[in-house]
C-alpha cells in the first residue's frame, strides 16, 4: 500500500457522516442542494400536467389556496350566536343552484335598500344638520376670526417674524435627570458627626442671622437649627414631621414681619396673600421692551425740559397703564411742583388721586389758578353732596363771573325759582350768551319773557334764535297774528345788521310744534321767491303733513298761479280733490293743467288714473287713445296695455302690445307684459320666446332675466334656469338682484352648500349690497346669524334691507322691544320699502296692541310705499289692481310666514 494515499479514499462514508461537520462548516445551503432557480412562468417537469398546473406559479397559487381553504374549527373561532367566523361549507362544491340563490338574495337586498333609500338619506342629512347646529365645527367657531385676516395688510403680514426655536440647548435636547431620594439615615449620620461651620451663608443673615432682632435666628426661643426640636429625644433620629411644622412656622414668621403693629392692620393678609399677588399683575399687553424705551424717553424729556406739562402727564399715564399707580401719582405730583400754572397737570393729578386726596389736590390747584373754569368744574364733580356742589360753584362764580359754563352748571342744580334769580344775574354778567337769555325767557312768565327777549335782542342783534323764540312764545300764547309780524321784523333787522339770511337754517330752527312760525317763514320765503318751485313744494308738503286740506288747496292754487309749468303742483291739487271725493273738481284742475302743459305725459296718465279708479273705463280708454295719437310715449302704451289686461280683454291687450313693440322695442316693460300675458294663458313656449326676444333688445334688464329664469324653473328645467342666470351675470356684472336669484334657485333646489358658495362669491363681487347681506344672515345657522348681522351692519350701516334683517333676527329670538325699535328705524330710513311695512304690521299683529297696529297701518298709508319684493308681488298682481295701500298691506302681511 502506498503510504501517500489516504486509506479511506474510495470507501463509502460511515453511517451519520456529515461533510464538514468536524471543522464547523454547517448551516448553509447551496444552489446545488435545491436545484436551479425557477421563474413563475417556467413550465413544470411534468409534461402531462392539466391546465392550471403547467407552470411553477400555478402550483404555488394552488398550494396557497389550499392553505387558505383550511377550515378553522377551533373553539376560539366559535360564537354561540353567530357560529363559526368562516363558512362551514366553503370547501363544498359551488353549484348552479347556489349561484341562483345568491343572485335572488342579492336582488332582494338591493330592492329593500332602494325602498327606503331617499327617506333614510334625508333623515341622515337632517340629523347631520341638527348636530352641526348644536355642535358647530372648529372652522365655524373661528369663522369671525378668519374674516379678520382680510384686514391684515401686506406690510403687517410680512412683518410677522419667522417661527424659530428659541429654546436653549438643554430644552432642545432634554436629558432626563436621574434623581435619587436621600434616605433619612444620611441626615441622621451627618447630624451625629457634629460638623462645625466656620462661615455663615449670607442668605441666612437676611432674615434669620445671629444678630437680627427678627424671630427665626439661632439664639431665639423659636425652633431653629441648633435646638433639640428636630431630633427625637433619646434616639438621634431625624423627625420629618417636625421639619414640616418648622416650615409652616417659618412662613408665619415671614408674614408677621411685614405687619403694622402700630395701626393694628396688616399690610399683607396671610389668607389672601396669593389673591393679592394676582392683582399686582400689570394689565398692559404690550412688549416690556417698548415700555422700557418709552419710560427712558419720557425721563429724558422731563430732565431736559422739566417745565413741560405734557411730559409729566405722559409719564404718569404710562405708569398707570403698566399697573404702577403709586408711581404714576408720585410723578404727577412732582409735575404739579414743576408746572404749578398748568391746568392739565392739576386735572390729571386730581384724576389719579383717590377721593379725599383728589379734593386736596384740587384745592391746591385753585390757589395756583383761581381763574380756571375746568378746575372748578372738576371740584364740583368730586363733591357727592348737592349742597357742597352748589357751594363750590358759587365760590367759582365769585372768581369767574363771566363764565357761561359755570353759570349753566350752577343753574342746573337749582330749583326753578332759584334758577330764575340766578339767570337774572347770569345775563347781566354774560349779556352775549344766547343760551342764558333763552333759558331765562323759558322760566319767566309771558309778559316778563317778552321783556327778557327784547333785552336779548338789544344785546345780541345778530342772532336769529332769539327772534324765532319770540315767535314761538307768541304762538304758544295764542297770538298767531303776531307771529308773521315778528318774522318780518326779524328778517329786516338781521339784514340791517349784515346777517346772511339762509333759508335752510331758518326752516331747520323751527320745531315741529311751532307750526305758525314755520308757516310764517314759508310765507315770507314765498314773497321773496314767488317763482321758486322748490319753495312752493316745501310749503305744500308742510301743509299736507301739518295743515288742513283747505289750507293745502289754497296754497296749491297760489302755487300753480305763480308756477304754471310745475306739473307736480297741478297733480298734488288734483289728488287732494280726488281724495276728498270731489272728482269733477279734480277733472277741472287736470283740464287747466293740460292747458298750461299741453301733451304732458304725467297729466295724461293722471287723468287716466282718475277715470279708471272711479270705474269710468270707457272715458279712460278714450283718453288713452287720444294720448296715443297726440302724445305717444312708451308709458302711455304700457298703461293702455295694462288697462285692457286688467279688464280681461286679453286679445286687445296683446294687439296693443304688438303695436307698441313696433315703436318702442327697447322698452323692457312691454316685453315683460307680453311674456306675462302668455304665461297667464299657459302658453309657455310663446312666453319663453317673448322673454328671449326682449333680452336681445334689452340685455341689461334685470327683471326680464328673472322672469325667464323663473319660467324655466316653473316648467322643471332647473339646469336651463341656472344657465340663464349665469349668462345674465356675465352680461350684467356686479348685479345684486341676479346673484340673489342664483342663490335662491340653489336653495329652493335643496343644494344648500352650492347656495352658500354662491353667496360668498356674490358678497365678494358686491360687498356693499344690503339685499345680499340680509339674505346671507338667514342662510347661516342660528348660532352664526348674530355674527353675520354684525358684519352686515359694518358694511351697510344705513341700508334698509340690513336693518329689516336685524329686526327679523330679534323677532326670531323673541326680543320684542329691540325688534320694534329696529322696525321703527327701518321704516324711518326708507319709508318707500313696502316689505318693511308688511313685516312691521305682521310683527304688531302677533305682539302688539290694536292701537299699535292701526298706527303702523296709518303711517304706511301716508308713506304710500311702491317698492319691495313681496310688496310688488301683491300690488302688481292683476287681481289686486284696484286695492288701496291699507288693503295691500294686510294681504302682504298674510303671505308672510315666520320661517326665519
Amino acid at each position: 500500500m502506498n503510504k501517500k494515499k489516504k486509506p479511506f479514499l474510495g470507501m463509502p462514508a460511515p453511517l451519520g457522516y456529515v461533510p464538514g461537520l468536524g471543522r464547523g462548516a454547517t448551516g448553509f445551503t447551496t444552489r446545488s442542494d435545491i436545484g436551479p432557480a425557477r421563474d413563475a412562468n417556467d413550465p413544470v417537469d411534468d409534461r402531462h400536467a392539466p391546465p392550471g398546473k403547467r407552470t411553477v406559479g400555478d402550483q404555488m397559487k394552488k398550494s396557497q389556496a389550499a392553505d387558505d381553504d383550511d377550515e378553522d374549527l377551533n373553539d376560539t373561532n366559535y360564537d354561540e350566536f353567530n357560529g363559526y367566523a368562516g363558512s362551514l361549507f366553503s370547501s363544498g362544491p359551488y353549484e348552479k343552484d347556489d349561484e341562483e340563490a345568491d343572485a335572488i338574495y342579492a336582488a332582494l337586498d338591493k330592492r329593500m335598500d332602494e325602498r327606503r333609500k331617499e327617506r333614510r338619506e334625508q333623515r341622515e342629512k337632517e340629523e347631520i344638520e341638527k348636530y352641526r347646529m348644536e355642535r358647530p365645527k372648529i372652522q365655524q367657531q373661528f369663522s369671525d376670526l378668519k374674516r379678520k385676516l382680510a384686514e391684515v395688510t401686506e406690510e403687517e403680514w410680512l412683518s410677522i417674524p419667522e417661527v424659530g426655536d428659541a429654546r436653549n440647548k438643554r430644552q432642545r435636547n432634554p436629558r432626563y435627570e436621574k434623581l435619587t431620594p436621600v434616605p433619612d439615615s444620611f441626615f441622621a449620620k451627618h447630624l451625629q458627626t457634629g460638623e462645625n461651620h466656620t462661615s455663615v451663608d449670607p442668605r441666612q443673615t437676611q432674615f434669620g442671622g445671629l444678630n437680627t432682632p427678627y424671630p427665626g435666628g439661632l439664639n431665639t426661643p423659636y425652633p431653629g437649627g441648633m435646638t433639640p426640636g428636630l431630633m427625637t429625644p433619646g434616639t438621634g433620629e431625624l423627625d420629618m414631621r417636625k421639619i414640616g411644622q418648622a416650615r409652616n412656622t417659618l412662613m408665619d414668621m415671614r408674614l408677621s414681619q411685614v405687619s403694622d403693629s402700630v395701626s393694628g392692620q396688616t399690610v399683607v393678609d396671610p389668607k389672601g396673600y396669593l389673591t393679592d399677588l394676582n392683582s399686582m399683575i400689570p394689565t398692559h399687553g404690550g412688549d416690556i421692551n417698548d415700555i422700557k424705551k418709552a419710560r427712558l424717553l419720557l425721563k429724558s424729556v422731563r430732565e431736559t425740559n422739566p417745565h413741560h406739562p405734557p411730559a409729566w402727564i405722559a409719564s404718569a399715564r404710562l405708569e398707570e397703564v403698566t399697573g404702577k399707580l403709586q408711581v404714576a401719582r408720585n410723578l404727577i405730583m412732582k409735575g404739579t411742583e414743576m408746572c404749578p400754572k398748568s391746568e392739565d397737570v392739576w386735572l390729571e393729578a386730581a384724576r389719579l388721586q383717590p377721593g379725599d386726596t383728589a379734593k386736596a389736590v384740587v384745592a391746591q390747584a385753585v390757589r395756583h389758578l383761581p381763574q380756571s373754569v375746568r378746575i372748578y368744574i372738576r371740584a364740583a364733580e368730586l363733591e357727592t353732596d348737592i349742597r357742597a356742589k352748589k357751594r363750590v360753584l358759587r365760590k367759582a362764580l365769585e372768581h369767574v363771573p363771566n363764565s357761561v359754563r359755570l353759570w349753566k352748571a350752577a343753574v342746573e342744580l337749582e330749583e326753578p325759582e332759584d334758577a330764575r334769580i340766578m339767570l337774572s344775574r347770569a345775563v347781566e354778567c354774560c349779556p352775549t350768551s344766547v343760551e342764558l337769555w333763552l333759558a331765562l325767557a323759558r322760566l319767566e312768565t309771558y309778559e316778563n319773557a317778552r321783556k327778557v327777549l327784547n333785552k336779548a335782542r338789544e344785546n345780541i342783534p345778530t342772532d336769529r334764535h332769539i327772534w324765532i323764540t319770540a315767535a314761538k312764545l307768541e304762538e304758544a300764547n295764542g297770538n298767531t297774528q303776531m307771529v308773521e309780524k315778528i318774522i318780518d321784523r326779524a328778517i329786516t333787522s338781521l339784514r340791517a345788521n349784515g346777517v346772511e339770511i339762509n333759508r335752510e337754517q331758518w326752516i331747520q330752527c323751527v320745531a315741529h310744534n311751532a307750526l305758525e312760525c314755520a308757516r310764517a317763514i314759508y310765507a315770507y320765503a314765498l314773497q321773496v321767491f314767488p317763482s321758486k318751485k322748490s319753495v312752493w313744494l316745501r310749503a305744500a308738503y308742510f301743509e299736507k303733513n301739518h295743515g288742513t286740506r283747505e289750507s293745502l288747496e289754497a296754497l296749491l292754487q297760489r302755487a300753480v298761479a305763480h308756477c304754471p309749468k310745475a306739473e307736480v303742483l297741478w297733480l298734488m291739487g288734483a289728488k287732494s280733490k280726488w281724495l276728498a271725493g270731489d272728482v269733477p273738481a279734480a277733472r277741472s284742475i287736470l283740464a287747466l293743467a293740460f292747458q298750461a302743459n299741453p301733451n304732458s305725459e304725467e297729466i295724461w296718465l293722471a287723468a287716466v288714473k282718475l277715470e279708471s279708479e272711479n270705474n269710468e273705463y270707457e272715458r279712460a280708454r278714450r283718453l288713452l287713445a287720444k294720448a296715443r295719437s297726440s302724445a305717444p310715449t312708451a308709458r302711455v302704451f304700457m298703461k293702455s296695455v295694462k288697462l285692457e289686461w286688467v279688464l280681461g280683454n286679453i286679445a286687445a291687450a296683446q294687439e296693443l302690445c304688438e303695436e307698441a313693440l313696433k315703436h318702442y322695442e327697447d322698452f323692457p316693460k312691454l316685453w315683460m307684459m307680453k311674456g306675462q300675458i302668455e304665461e297667464q294663458e299657459e302658453l309657455m313656449e310663446k312666453a319663453r320666446e317673448a322673454y328671449n326676444q326682449g333680452l336681445k333688445k334689452c340685455p341689461h334688464s334685470t327683471p326680464l332675466w328673472l322672469l325667464l329664469s323663473r319660467l324655466e324653473e316653473k316648467v322643471g328645467q332647473l339646469t336651463r334656469a341656472r344657465a340663464i342666470l349665469e349668462k345674465s351675470r356675465l352680461k350684467n356684472p356686479k348685479n345684486p338682484g341676479l346673484w340673489l336669484e342664483s342663490v335662491r334657485l340653489e336653495y329652493r333646489a335643496g343644494l344648500k352648500n352650492i347656495a352658500n358658495t354662491l353667496m360668498a362669491k356674490a358678497l365678494q363681487e358686491c360687498p356693499n349690497s344690503g339685499v345680499l347681506w340680509s339674505e346671507a344672515i338667514f342662510l347661516e345657522a342660528r348660532p352664526q346669524r348674530k355674527t353675520k348681522s354684525v358684519d352686515a351692519l359694518k358694511k351697510c350701516e344705513h341700508d334698509p334691507h340690513v336693518l329689516l334683517a336685524v329686526a327679523k333676527l330679534f323677532w326670531s329670538e323673541r326680543k320684542i322691544t329691540k325688534a320694534r325699535e329696529w322696525f321703527h328705524r327701518t321704516v324711518k330710513i326708507d319709508s318707500d320699502l313696502g316689505d318693511a311695512w308688511a313685516f312691521f304690521y305682521k310683527f304688531e299683529l302677533q305682539h302688539g296692541t290694536e292701537e299699535q297696529r292701526e298706527e303702523v297701518r296709518r303711517r304706511c298709508e301716508n308713506a304710500e310705499p311702491r317698492h319691495g319684493e313681496l310688496w310688488c308681488a301683491v300690488s302688481k298682481d292683476i287681481a289686486n289692481w284696484q286695492r288701496k295701500i291699507g288693503e295691500i298691506l294686510v294681504l302682504v302681511a298674510a303671505h308672510i310666514r315666520n320661517t326665519f
